[in-house]
């Protein structure tokens, strides 16, 4: 076990509820709140925090339909995607002052997805100097905030506009 990682977290990791099936379709059925963390939801997809952020504000982008891959959606769902990612930088940009992101749509168990069969969108705010690499070369990742409190401060801000 790293020691680098809080009594926090490791309460947070052992006490969540564990999902048979798909951890998307099983949180978009639930009412919106801190334990599914849906912090937005549109017509043909919804705004999830990532439970296991690489940094605070790690949102994710995921259409309604259970689908792995791109092809599968309509290009009014893949649209809807792109422009949520979208209005997830203006969010973070206010929230955090993020300065840059990365963006990305890991396909496949080769890709790195770690959700197989529901396709999605990442959005990471990131900064000059950030901790980042500590996932990579650390085994761990360094969070300056709960998770309920990104919650709230991301879903505050998307309902302002």
């Amino acid at each position: 076990m790293n020691h680098l990682w809080s009594p926090w977290r490791m309460t947070y990791i052992e006490n969540h509820e564990k999902v048979n099936g798909c951890v998307f379709c099983f949180a978009q059925a639930k009412a919106d709140g801190a334990e599914n963390l849906i912090a937005f939801r549109g017509k043909n997809a919804f705004v999830i925090l990532n439970r296991y952020p690489y940094t605070s504000g790690h949102l994710m982008v995921i259409p309604y339909k259970h689908v792995s891959n791109l092809e599968e959606l309509d290009a009014e769902v893949r649209a809807e995607m792109m422009e949520l990612a979208t209005r997830c930088t203006t969010v973070l940009r206010k929230v955090y002052k993020t300065e840059t992101f990365n963006i990305g749509i890991n396909i496949g168990e080769a890709a790195g997805a770690g959700v197989l069969g529901h396709v999605h969108i990442h959005i990471v705010p990131r900064w000059a100097g950030d901790t980042n690499f500590m996932s990579t070369t650390g085994g761990t990742r360094v969070l300056p905030e709960a998770l309920e409190d990104t919650y709230r401060r991301v879903k505050e801000a998307f309902e302002l506009k």
